[in-house]
Order: structure tokens, then sequence, then C-alpha cells
């Protein structure tokens, strides 16, 4: 089973290569500020989960630099299980203005989040 999802991950992984979405175009001000606000949150994922791949092509589609994490290392998963509550991918961490944290989960939510803050 453990090679069976391993080969499937690479082809995940292979067809996100060839069909990787166009990035929006939007002005070199609007990018920066888009750029500095994604600064504040984080993409805890693997890299071969599906719904990982989901997001990340959504970030991409929106030219939105995300920084992720893997969280197979057991630094991030750490992070990842004592501040949002569970190890499971995605999970967006979204740092906001005045301080407080949110952890999101759940790919749909990540993607709706996303294209309403950014798009």
């Amino acid at each position: 089973m453990k090679f069976v999802r391993w080969f499937l991950g690479r082809i995940i992984l292979l067809l996100n290569a060839v069909f990787t979405p166009k990035s929006m175009k939007r002005s070199t001000l609007e990018q920066s500020e888009i750029n500095v606000a994604a600064e504040k949150l984080r993409l805890y994922q693997f890299d071969a989960c599906p719904f990982c791949v989901k997001v990340r092509r959504s970030a991409k589609r929106l030219a939105l630099p995300l920084k992720t994490l893997d969280a197979k290392k057991p630094a991030f998963e750490q992070e990842l299980i004592s501040g949002g509550g569970k190890r499971k991918v995605p999970c967006l961490r979204i740092e906001k203005e005045d301080g407080q944290v949110e952890w999101m989960y759940e790919s749909g939510d990540i993607i709706q989040y996303l294209e309403k803050r950014f798009a």
C-alpha cells in the first residue's frame, strides 16, 4: 500500500508539473502589496498530497508567493500540532494584523479564502 501511495503521489507531481497553471498578471505595485501580505501566510503541506497540490495550484494561479512547509519534518510537524491542534494537511497559518493566528484546514476553505482575499 505504501508503494501505491508513493507511486500515485509521483504521478500527481508529474501531472502538476506538466499542466501547471498560468499566474494572473498584476501591476508591479499590486504584486508587491500581495507579496507583503503573503508573508503572513504559511502552508503546511505534503509534497504529493492531492489536496495540497490543489491549494498550491490555486496559489500559483493567483500569483501568490505562498511559503510552504513540509509537515513531514519533525519541527514543522510539531508547529502544526501545537498551533493548529492536529496533524492534518493542507493547513494554512494566517497571521492577522492584530497578532492573532488562525489555522485553516480543508483545501476548499483555504482556496476560497485565498481567492476572496487575493483575486
